[in-house]
């Protein structure tokens, strides 16, 4: 805890790299394998089997490799009529913000080094960070506002989508532009309401905190205190990411999507975005609705199961929590994954319907009965 400023910016510094390149990309790029899989597997075909090293195919992992270096080295061609500084900057105005928006994601706890090996009850990690002992969190950013942080963020990739159709100087693709606009900007509404019934349940919109107090009992989590919340904000992220059945601004059967355009490595961007706005939809929802890093009746010195107690070295209870928030973000990018390629594409107007007509004024009654709940809970007896 006594960390210096420089140290905690190179703590910082290499926990968003470690969540960065050890779990975001590698877990955005075994979903474009596990999409192929998947869709295979329900339409009853065989699946990625072309690309191999030699006489391995690796079911079809290989995939992966073959459209990285399709995309380093396939031409980067750019229309002549293109805007170019911003048909350059859409890429990184799409995927970018997704990526910083991680680093109010909490992964894990609170790890004392010097607690390793052994049993760290509540008064032990208390005098520990008393006494001023190293500590590091499972988080990049704890700040109060961390949800606000998370949309201001997640907001600037609307004008990826936005700019990559207008800049590109093709109609279909300018369509294609406004449409993911609207669309995001619509949904995000539904979003924004739905996580304020969390708010008031729990008191803050710092995702830290939020974990904490939803604590390892499960009946205490988001889901259960808030499960229309849930719901509404699940709908609504899988909108903002873009994807079937929410999946407007791309449908070939009517419009050319936005990224038409592009090629390479900027088209890569707009792909791997989209795995990734995936993967980050799964973590809030985890850390919101299902108790982020939380394992069931595992406490700081190990599970608690009736009325005895299975003690764990803190070094333990850390791996096994973080191995839970990997396991159910896992979960909830499968899930989206199986929606995908369950339910068929909406037309525009029932997109617009389902969000402003169904999810907003449902946000809104969720609130005012969560209020009510809450204020009557408060009231002296």
């Amino acid at each position: 805890m006594n960390l210096s400023p420089l140290a905690t910016i190179v703590w910082a510094t290499i926990k968003m790299v470690g969540i960065i390149f050890l779990f975001v990309m590698p877990l955005a790029s075994i979903l474009t394998w596990m999409e192929r899989r998947q869709s295979a597997m329900m339409q009853d075909r065989i699946g990625p089997t072309r690309a191999n090293i030699g006489p391995f195919r690796l079911f079809g992992l290989v995939h992966i490799l073959a459209d990285g270096l399709k995309m380093f080295f396939k031409e980067d061609f750019v229309p002549a009529k293109a805007h170019r500084p911003l048909f350059t900057l859409a890429p990184v105005l799409a995927m970018a913000p997704v990526v910083i928006a991680f680093a109010i994601i909490p992964f894990g706890p609170l790890f004392v080094p010097s607690l390793a090996f052994k049993v760290a009850r509540p008064e032990v990690m208390a005098s520990a960070v008393v006494a001023g002992k190293t500590a590091v969190l499972g988080q990049v950013l704890s700040v109060d506002f961390g949800l606000l942080f998370y949309f201001a963020i997640a907001s600037l990739s609307n004008y990826g989508a936005s700019l990559a159709g207008w800049a590109s100087y093709n109609k279909w693709a300018l369509l294609g532009g406004l449409r993911a606009s609207s669309q995001m900007m619509s949904y995000e509404v539904a979003m924004g309401l739905s996580i304020l019934g969390a708010f008031l349940v729990y008191g803050t919109l710092e995702p830290g905190a939020m974990v904490l107090m939803q604590g390892p009992n499960p009946l205490h989590w988001g889901v259960v205190m808030q499960p229309v919340a849930f719901l509404l904000f699940f709908v609504a992220a899988m909108a903002e990411t873009k994807r079937t059945p929410f999946d407007l601004p791309e449908g070939e059967p009517e419009i050319i999507g936005y990224f038409t355009e592009y090629s390479g490595m900027r088209f890569g961007m707009f792909f791997l975005g989209e795995f990734i706005e995936v993967v980050f939809a799964g973590a809030v929802v985890v850390t919101v609705f299902f108790g982020g890093w939380q394992v069931p009746f595992l406490y700081g010195d190990g599970f608690h199961i009736g009325g005895s107690v299975i003690k764990l070295w803190h070094l333990w209870v850390v791996l096994l929590q973080v191995a839970a928030f990997t396991f159910k973000v896992f979960f909830f990018c499968w899930l989206q994954l199986i929606i995908r390629w369950s339910l068929p594409r909406m037309r525009p107007d029932q997109l617009m319907s389902l969000g402003w007509k169904r999810l907003l004024p449902l946000s809104l009654a969720n609130i005012v009965v969560t209020a009510g709940v809450v204020l009557w809970q408060t009231m002296p007896k």
